[in-house]
């Protein structure tokens, strides 16, 4: 008799049922910024849309952040801490290639034993692992997963670099995804175009610092985040319109059924070229958090959400449009239903 593999047994709807968000203190405005890369504040509101962002200081990690982040969305998703048993962190700067981030986090909110992994795909990391959560619920692996975006960019960029210095900031968003009674979680559109992969990247190895340690020692420079901004524009400009597409339709809607779009706020101009190509209907809701915190990579989507429903331009219950690209290049896209948040 051939022995059999006994299969899990999941949910047929999933769907965000919190969101909470942290961002750090201080404001830092264009001037601040402005002086080591020769800029001013209106070059900086011309160029991205960006007028202030938020810098966490020391006591603002990446892991404190986070849970921050997750208590917020634990209580508006009305979900226990015994609930959870699935914890995704999507980040690009938890700067340890050991142990990841996650299981500490699980561990501080009191989810031992839960599964825990981090994500790294750039600025989509949050769309990608909003992907995983779904599937794994309605697969039956997961009960409730919690999904993390979080980011301290400050710790990855060099002051004066011009390409980089005034755009990147800090922040943390958190959804709890979970069972529902009707499908809340849009089949995800998402890929990579590795051809693009010098557009966003580290601009040296850590292999390469350590022999430049060797070389120079304190005169070694630090490994830095990198943009060609232009590249990426012209990439997004190009290419995203179809992923947006691909994901609405897929979604079984089309575009004048969207009540908000939430774009990842890398530039102001790119939301705005996305928002005209797709033709949003008047009442479609635009998400523009960049203007007041800046490009929070994997961080961003959550952030913007909660901004949207915080100010009163979208509410929980909204059809909304979620599209992230970044380093990789790497994109995903799926529609969604608000959530609750805090």
């Amino acid at each position: 008799m051939v022995a059999r593999i006994a299969q899990t047994t999941g949910v047929e709807h999933t769907a965000i049922l919190g969101l909470g968000v942290y961002r750090p203190a201080r404001i830092v405005t264009n001037d601040e910024v402005a002086g080591p890369i020769d800029s001013s504040d209106e070059w900086i509101r011309t160029r991205s849309g960006i007028r202030t962002r938020r810098f966490a200081d020391d006591t603002e990690t990446v892991r404190s952040m986070s849970v921050a982040a997750a208590k917020g969305a634990l209580e508006s998703a009305g979900v226990a801490v015994d609930q959870v048993d699935t914890v995704i962190v999507a980040t690009s700067t938890h700067l340890m290639l050991t142990p990841a981030a996650a299981p500490q986090i699980a561990t501080e909110l009191g989810m031992d034993g839960a599964a825990a992994f981090d994500v790294s795909a750039g600025c989509a990391g949050f769309c990608h692992a909003l992907a995983l959560a779904s599937d794994l619920v309605r697969a039956g692996t997961s009960g409730h997963v919690l999904v993390i975006g979080v980011e301290k960019l400050t710790d990855t960029i060099n002051s004066k670099d011009r390409s980089t210095a005034f755009l990147f900031a800090d922040g943390a968003g958190a959804v709890v995804v979970g069972p529902a009674a009707e499908q809340g979680i849009g089949p995800t559109v998402w890929g990579s175009d590795g051809t693009q992969s010098h557009a966003i990247r580290q601009d040296k190895d850590w292999l390469e610092f350590f022999a430049e340690i060797e070389e120079k020692g304190l005169d070694a420079v630090r490994p830095y985040l990198t943009m060609e901004g232009t590249a990426v524009f012209r990439w997004a400009a190009h290419s995203l319109e179809k992923v947006c597409r691909d994901a609405i339709d897929r979604a079984g809607l089309a575009t004048d059924d969207l009540d908000a779009m939430i774009p990842h706020q890398a530039n102001g101009r790119i939301i705005e070229i996305m928002a005209r190509v797709l033709e949003l209907p008047e009442n479609c809701a635009l998400a523009n958090d960049i203007e007041e915190t800046g490009n929070t990579s994997a961080a961003s989507i959550p952030l913007a959400m909660e901004q949207l429903l915080r100010s009163g331009q979208s509410k929980p219950g909204d059809t909304a449009l979620l599209i992230a690209f970044g380093a990789g290049l790497s994109y995903a896209a799926q529609v969604v239903t608000l959530p609750n948040w805090a």
